[in-house]
């Protein structure tokens, strides 16, 4: 089964209904959102961190026209430095490669060891969009939706307040 397939299979399991646009491979938001110009929802960026000595990872979701204050996150997520992690442990972590991390990764991480954070900002927001784990296709699904997977899935949520 293909990374995509087990996206929508598991979305097809919770009844959860989505939108997907397929495109070229695109590596960065703004490549993706060139394919989906004009399709109402939040373009998200999501971002694997982790601390200095790699014991805690992060997955960010927010808003892909915001920066991120590493600092800012870091005291939010109360720890000592907050880095992008490395691909090693995307991989092994996510089982993903560099380009398509979004909310959908959490399904191959079987320890359960990532914390997810969402920027409140783009809980307001009625649609969210995402790579579900390829980066030839976007997803589109309600905010309430992505909340609902995140649970089902066994991984609790935190709201933080970025700065813009």
């Amino acid at each position: 089964m293909d990374l995509y397939e087990k996206v929508a299979d598991k979305l097809g399991e919770l009844a959860i209904p989505f939108e997907i646009v397929e495109h070229a491979p695109a590596l960065t938001t703004e490549e993706a959102d060139r394919f989906i110009e004009g399709i109402e929802g939040v373009r998200t960026k999501t971002m694997f961190l982790t601390n200095k000595k790699k014991t805690a990872y992060y997955l960010l979701i927010m808003d892909d026209q915001k920066r991120l204050d590493m600092d800012q996150f870091k005291e939010l997520v109360q720890a000592n430095r907050i880095k992008m992690a490395s691909s090693d442990s995307l991989m092994e972590k996510m089982m993903l490669p560099p380009g398509v991390v979004s909310v959908f990764g959490l399904l191959n991480n079987e320890d359960h060891d990532i914390n997810v954070y969402f920027d409140q900002e783009i809980l307001s927001e009625d649609r969210m969009s995402f790579h579900p784990n390829v980066n030839t296709k976007t997803i589109f699904l309600k905010t309430e939706d992505v909340l609902k997977f995140v649970e089902s899935i066994g991984f609790k949520y935190h709201k933080v307040s970025l700065d813009s």
